[in-house]
């Protein structure tokens, strides 16, 4: 191990959007803003987050997400077999038009393809693929179309299968599918592992899978068959308690770990964010462990979003020094 490949940072995908896009999404939904000059304000705001996370100082980039909304919707809104359903609340006062399963699921185009290019394009730097998965894809959708759940999500994977492998070869590097409902019935997770085989089968890219807020308790040890390379856990949030379920069953995979709770306006010291990365350290190495906000920082205000990935940076910094400090022979 040398210092560049241990403790690499990253985010889990998403960021505040800045106010001149949010004016314009808004504006759009209205028929204010057209979709060429919406479309153009989201490639400025990927461009501004980039170049962000450059200066902050990541190690794996990601696009922003500027051009979605609801991680589930978005991709409802471009495949067939999908239609609009009525409003629900997801989170705080956030309300989106909860999708309906009503045909055949197809993907008629890419989706992601040509917004990852034009990130990957703007850095060196690796810029992540992301995608919802499967699972979470039925989850937070109704089904009317499929006669049993399992059918639905593996047709479901067939369509996040193409998209996936569309990206990988684009050149991602890593490939991130979220499944953040994967704890929600623990009864399905054989059908959200056979979904994701699917997914996964084919990648040459490191796969990724972020899974936040729930139970993690319920599916641990189970979620180590996952077909993912890396597990992307929010710990922060929860006081890293979910770490002590490895000692009783060793964690088996690469572990990107949350260090800062996206879901409060304080701000972590550097030193509690360190401690954090040592916490992980007792299970996995240090070429295993990703540091990174605990999820997405779309709920947060773009200068928050700034200073929780600076803090991640600068944690990172000060446990490397320590990792390279042990590795020196005496």
């Amino acid at each position: 191990m040398t210092a560049e490949n241990i403790l690499l940072t990253t985010s889990v995908g998403s960021f505040g959007k800045p106010d001149y896009l949010q004016k314009a999404r808004n504006g759009h939904a209205r028929g204010k803003v057209s979709d060429a000059q919406l479309i153009e304000l989201e490639r400025k705001a990927t461009a501004d987050w980039i170049r962000t996370q450059e200066d902050i100082g990541l190690d794996i980039l990601v696009d922003g997400e500027m051009y979605r909304g609801d991680m589930v919707a978005y991709f409802a809104d471009l495949l067939d077999g999908y239609t609009e359903g009525g409003l629900v609340r997801s989170y705080g006062n956030r309300y989106y038009h909860k999708p309906v399963i009503s045909g055949k699921l197809g993907r008629p185009k890419p989706m992601t393809v040509e917004w990852f290019q034009y990130a990957q394009s703007l850095t060196q730097k690796p810029v992540k693929g992301m995608l919802t998965g499967p699972y979470t894809m039925l989850d937070w959708s109704y089904n009317e179309a499929y006669s049993t759940r399992r059918d639905a999500a593996l047709a479901l994977a067939e369509v996040v299968r193409q998209e996936a492998e569309d990206l990988d070869r684009a050149g991602a590097q890593y490939l991130q599918i979220d499944e953040p409902a994967i704890h929600a019935r623990p009864e399905e997770l054989e059908i959200a592992i056979e979904a994701m085989g699917i997914v996964t089968q084919n990648l040459k890219a490191k796969t990724i899978s972020h899974i936040c807020y729930g139970d993690f308790a319920a599916i641990y040890p189970g979620i180590l068959d996952l077909p993912v390379d890396q597990l992307d856990l929010a710990m922060a949030n929860y006081e890293y308690r979910w770490l002590d379920l490895m000692d009783r069953n060793p964690f088996t995979k690469e572990m990107a770990i949350g260090i800062v709770d996206v879901h409060t306006h304080e701000l972590e010291s550097v030193a509690e964010a360190a401690e954090g990365i040592r916490k992980g350290l007792r299970y996995v190495s240090a070429d295993k462990l990703l540091p990174h906000p605990d999820c997405g920082l779309k709920t947060r205000p773009v200068e928050e979003s700034i200073a929780k990935c600076k803090i991640v940076v600068e944690a990172a910094k000060v446990v490397r020094a320590e990792v390279a400090k042990k590795a020196v022979p005496a």
